[in-house]
């Protein structure tokens, strides 16, 4: 099978490597769709553990395909079903687990990641994921790059869970990538009032207006007057950074209303994530921060059945669409910020 495999920093290899076989408990996924996520492009950027010239990796997360192969101990899946899968797994015993929250498990593991991933004709569904209700099969009118999508869209439903925007809430996101645009999705469907995206990159601000013409796009210089101004000078009720910018996490808190909601979604590298906050601003302003992370099965499964039912419509956010034989043209798309989200398709393969 064709497989883009990483063997150290920005070195992705496109093979021809042996179709992997499976174990009885196991599910080979022939994949249709991938996403190249912020996650990916980060490893490729900056390496990661286990990846090197002797023990390359194939990355990939955001996927879906149609089952090629059941293991014989394996029940309810059946050879041909279309299904869509969230990547994350836990021990299955620990206190996260058990509450439904794998993805937050010590020993978290995840397809793509850890193990041998999507950018692949072929993935293999380990037991852990078949047992523990990761794959998941979708409605006939679901796309394979809908259901691609899902993954990260699953990860900002979860943000909404604990940092909830009400009917009526004015909204600012920090940051308008495809993360910060699927954040716009959801702060519609909630009912805001006023959502207010805010980048660096006019021609980013651009896309986002495109797909929904009721945004208020802010460039990031003009940030703090234009929320006072568009705010009445209260601040914005939910404040989310979807970026990886300490910045963007400090000016929040001030650009936040009193009684206001702050959501840290975008992870900071490791030698940027000592930030000097404002407490002060917490405290008196009685401001409720959050961080959040990956997602768990149940926000994989309600977000797929947002879709499925006509709540949310992810096709906009794809900006550009590449074989698997152009995964590097892709991988390099995407590290420029060219469009929003950039999905490799397994047709023509």
């Amino acid at each position: 099978m064709l497989a883009a495999r990483m063997y150290d920093r920005h070195d992705i290899r496109l093979e021809q490597i042996d179709r992997p076989s499976i174990g009885e408990n196991e599910l080979l996924v022939q994949v249709k769709c991938v996403g190249i996520c912020g996650t990916d492009l980060r490893m490729i950027r900056n390496g990661a553990p286990g990846i090197s010239e002797s023990t390359p990796r194939i990355l990939g997360h955001e996927f879906s395909g149609v089952i090629a192969e059941v293991g014989a101990r394996v029940k309810h899946y059946r050879k041909g079903m279309r299904v869509g899968i969230a990547p994350n797994m836990g021990c299955g015993v620990c206190r996260f687990c058990i509450a439904g929250d794998q993805h937050l498990c010590k020993n978290y593991r995840a397809i793509g990641i850890h193990m041998d991933g999507a950018m692949a004709e072929y993935v293999v569904i380990p037991e852990r994921a078949v047992t523990s209700g990761n794959v998941m099969v979708l409605p006939d009118h679901v796309t394979f790059e809908e259901a691609a999508i899902n993954e990260p869209l699953s990860c900002v439903y979860n943000g909404l869970t604990r940092c909830p925007v009400k009917p009526g809430d004015n909204v600012l996101i920090i940051g308008a990538g495809p993360i910060g645009m699927m954040q716009a999705l959801f702060a519609r469907l909630a009912g805001a009032a006023k959502i207010m995206i805010a980048n660096r990159s006019p021609a980013r601000l651009e896309l986002c207006k495109k797909i929904d013409g009721s945004l208020i796009p802010i460039e990031s210089a003009n940030l703090r007057e234009e929320v006072r101004r568009l705010t009445g000078g209260a601040g914005a009720d939910v404040c989310i950074v979807a970026n990886s910018s300490p910045e963007a996490q400090s000016a929040a808190l001030e650009l936040t209303a009193v009684n206001g909601r702050v959501n840290f979604f975008g992870g900071l590298p490791e030698h940027l994530a000592d930030v000097s906050l404002n407490s002060n601003l917490i405290h008196y302003k009685q401001l409720l921060v959050t961080g959040t992370t990956k997602a768990n099965n149940r926000h994989f499964a309600e977000t797929l059945r947002f879709i499925s039912e006509g709540l949310l419509d992810p096709k906009p956010l794809v900006s550009a669409r590449f074989s698997i034989r152009e995964v590097r043209e892709a991988i390099a798309y995407a590290m420029a910020g060219s469009g929003l989200k950039t999905v490799i398709t397994f047709e023509d393969a």
